[in-house]
């Protein structure tokens, strides 16, 4: 069975075109990323109500279990 249930966003961070640091990019605890088979800078599917966008994936361990963070 896959492991797959919803992570809570805690923080959204809006970008500019031409910023360097522009996403998509979401960001999760390494035990997140590690029970999704996902690795830092690998790619993953962020679904939402209205779209869904493939997107970088961040390691960050400052984050709680069960969180994410997403960068546009």
């Amino acid at each position: 069975a896959e492991y797959n249930p919803p992570l809570q966003v805690v923080e959204l961070i809006a970008t500019q075109r031409g910023d360097p640091q522009r996403g998509p990019e979401v960001r999760l605890n390494s035990n997140e990323a590690r029970l999704r088979q996902v690795q830092d800078g690998g790619l993953a599917w962020v679904i939402g109500p209205r779209r869904k966008e493939i997107a970088t994936v961040r390691v960050d361990d400052s984050l709680r279990r069960g969180t994410a963070v997403l960068q546009d």
